[in-house]
C-alpha cells in the first residue's frame, strides 16, 4: 500500500467521494484517489456546448467528469468499450476545437488501471467498471 493511502485516518465513507452520486463506479474510485491525495475536485461542474440549432440553442454538449481547481484543468475518464470511446474522442476533439484554452486531461482505461495499481489497489477486479 502506498504511503499516501496508509497515513489517512478517516474511514472511506467519510470522504467526499462517498457523498457524491457518480454516473460510473470508476469516477467514484478516481474521486477517492483524489481525496486520499488531498486534491480538490468538483464533479461535472460545467457543460461545454459543442453544437447549436439554427435558432442558436445548444443541441450537443460535453461535460468533463472532474474539474481540478488547483491544477486548473478538467479530467475525463474513459474506461468504456472502444465503441463508446470513439464517440467520446469525437466530442473531445470538438471541445478542443471550440475551446482551445480549456485544459483537459483524458484518462483512458489502461492509464486508469495503472493509476489504481500505483496506489495499491487491485485493478484486475475493476476491469468491468
Amino acid at each position: 500500500m502506498s504511503g499516501a493511502i496508509a497515513h489517512r485516518h478517516l474511514h472511506p465513507s467519510a470522504s467526499r467521494a462517498a457523498r457524491v452520486r457518480f454516473a460510473h463506479p470508476s469516477e467514484r474510485l478516481f474521486a477517492a484517489l483524489l481525496d486520499v491525495h488531498e486534491i480538490e475536485w468538483d464533479y461535472e461542474p460545467v457543460e461545454f456546448t459543442l453544437a447549436w440549432t439554427a435558432d442558436g440553442y445548444p443541441s450537443a454538449g460535453f461535460r468533463p467528469d472532474f474539474w481540478l481547481p488547483a491544477q486548473r484543468c478538467f479530467v475525463e475518464l474513459t474506461t468504456a468499450d472502444q465503441r463508446l470511446v470513439t464517440r467520446k474522442n469525437a466530442k473531445i476533439r470538438r471541445l478542443r476545437e471550440l475551446y482551445p484554452d480549456v485544459s483537459l486531461v483524458v484518462v483512458y482505461q489502461r492509464d486508469f488501471l495503472a493509476l489504481l495499481a500505483r496506489n495499491g489497489l487491485d485493478p484486475l477486479g475493476l476491469r468491468a467498471a
